[in-house]
């Protein structure tokens, strides 16, 4: 079992996030030295965390369920500009994701696995939780930021949904119907926080909490999901449906500055480190030494998911904006957890699902010094010149 010992290790050394992210020069997401720390202490390195312990893994998953629920927060449901370009996101996000049908099953094909259709859904995916960090701090009003932030929330939100019918496809109508439930509900406290806001009954509650510190809105919003994230379980969906659908109903309502403050300290204080370091100790990259084809299948997977996504440069997208699409996260995080659950997958193959994923995080780090400056203002064409579209 996690204790007190352990527990303060892991913070102590998630620090290594931060520090690495210090550089002016390069805005690595401080998620890299977190999962780099998981790597070197866990099922790949000293073995000292254990990702297997029901506590490591619980907090994990709170974790897990808290990012995503930032995720969704970040995108700019109310801007107008964000409406205004979402055709231009949207289509792109649908063309990747034709696109990725044929790569999908033509991997599947090559490596003998069977699972052509979960492959397409993790090409297709991005990631906000990776990307939205990689921009904090910066301005979101380039025309090409602002068309990516639909064609983000598209592709996260679709592929979030279509993953359980991946990769269980015989038990499609229970996941589908699990999936509905899970956005049903959001969609009800969609409905609840429009009203509590139309009202005034939040203002009068946050004003009360505010003079009394007493967090009645972090105690209401922390229900909320963990009863999402319930729900999301009974139904055999991953929680990742459960915080990101929260995340956009509060956006669309317009979450409470002083309510993001401190969910975004909650999440990356504490419940957010803890998630990555686990993330990146279960990674055990000894299996891939022991299945050599599960190596090539996540690099074909990585590159492959890059390749396809850069391919928006061809719709006068930005090519940092481009592979920063890439990104993925938490689709292939619960394509490993559930398909090692199910026992669908073949040996090491949920290694190589996350290995794919890192490549794309590898890849989106090293492009996010052009990135800041597309989102400075600076929008860059393929061959590295100014653009003024999106």
């Amino acid at each position: 079992m996690v204790g007190f010992g352990a527990l303060a290790l892991i913070c102590l050394v998630a620090i290594s996030g931060p520090l690495l992210s210090l550089p002016r020069g390069v805005h690595v997401p401080v998620i890299i030295g977190e999962l780099l720390v998981g790597l070197v202490l866990g099922d790949t390195g000293a073995r000292l965390f254990h990702p297997g312990d029901p506590t490591f893994a619980f907090l994990a998953q709170i974790g897990f369920g808290l990012i995503m629920f930032v995720a969704g927060s970040h995108v700019p449901m109310r801007e107008p500009a964000l409406r205004s370009r979402a055709p231009v996101g949207l289509a792109r996000a649908v063309a990747i994701g034709v696109l990725a049908v044929p790569a999908g099953l033509g991997i599947a094909h090559v490596f003998g696995t069977g699972h052509g259709v979960l492959y397409a859904v993790l090409l297709a995916s991005s990631s906000a939780s990776l990307v939205m960090p990689a921009l904090a701090g910066l301005p979101l009003t380039a025309p090409s930021i602002v068309a990516m932030l639909p064609q983000l929330a598209v592709a996260d939100a679709a592929c979030i949904v279509l993953l359980p019918l991946a990769i269980d496809p015989s038990r499609v109508t229970r996941t589908a119907l699990g999936a509905l439930a899970v956005i049903a509900a959001a969609f009800v406290v969609f409905l609840a926080l429009r009203w509590a806001e139309s009202s005034g009954w939040r203002k009068r509650v946050h004003h009360v909490s505010e003079d009394r510190d007493l967090a009645i809105e972090l105690r209401v919003s922390l229900s909320i999901l963990f009863g999402l994230a319930a729900l999301a379980v009974a139904t055999h969906v991953s929680i990742m449906l459960a915080g990101f659908t929260m995340g956009l109903a509060y956006a669309a309502v317009g979450e409470p500055r002083r309510l993001a403050r401190q969910v975004f300290a909650l999440t990356e204080g504490f419940f957010g480190p803890i998630f990555f370091v686990w993330l990146g100790s279960s990674l055990d990259l000894r299996d891939l030494l022991a299945h050599p084809s599960a190596i090539g299948l996540g690099l074909a997977l990585g590159v492959c998911a890059v390749a396809l996504h850069a391919l928006g440069t061809l719709t006068r997208q930005p090519w940092p904006v481009a592979v920063a699409t890439s990104a993925q996260l938490g689709v292939p995080v619960a394509a490993a957890t559930m398909g090692t659950q199910l026992g669908v997958l073949g040996g090491g193959e949920d290694t190589a699902l996350l290995l794919g994923a890192l490549v794309t995080v590898a890849v989106v780090t090293l492009c996010s010094g052009p990135l800041a400056r597309v989102a400075q203002g600076g929008d860059l064409t393929v061959d590295g010149t100014s653009a003024s579209t999106g």
